[in-house]
């Protein structure tokens, strides 16, 4: 399945930001340590120069791909029509069956993060949210089976 090109104002930032670092920061220091490694002679023992070229292939790595992935991103604002549906960027609070209750943000798949229980808008989480109102019932399939999920509240600010 294909990776949605939605993203948060805040998580584009965040990666411009990563992109920008490794560029003008990190990459020039590197390129300067391999050269310092380079100039002590023999490269097929040297550590610093095999750990800094390699780091120097991750870096360029990482740059091309937040280079072409920054180009194909859309950013997505809160719109106020949405108030009251969950839509891209939502906080949406949720109770299942078991009156267990998680509260969980809808981003991009660049930006999603289980420790801050923000998921991807391309979860089964997610569809099967989306449109939905408060005291909707949702359900969603799982590994472990069916789960079942009520809708307590949506928000589009954080607290």
């Amino acid at each position: 399945m294909a990776k949605s090109n939605y993203i948060t104002r805040d998580g584009w930032h965040a990666l411009d930001k990563e992109l920008k670092y490794l560029w003008k920061v990190e990459r020039p220091i590197v390129t300067q340590s391999v050269s310092e490694a380079a100039a002590q002679g023999d490269r097929s023992e040297n550590a610093e120069y095999i750990y800094g070229k390699k780091r120097l292939r991750e870096i360029d790595r990482r740059v091309r791909f937040l280079s072409k992935r920054l180009d194909e991103l859309k950013i997505v604002d809160p719109d106020p029509r949405q108030e009251g549906k969950v839509y891209f960027g939502a906080w949406v609070t949720l109770e299942d069956d078991d009156e267990n209750v998680k509260t969980f943000r809808l981003v991009g798949p660049d930006e999603f993060d289980p420790s801050k229980q923000w998921i991807s808008i391309d979860s089964p989480v997610a569809r099967a949210l989306i449109g939905k109102k408060v005291d909707d019932e949702i359900s969603v399939q799982t590994p472990g089976g069916e789960v079942n999920y009520h809708i307590l509240s949506i928000k589009y600010h954080s607290e």
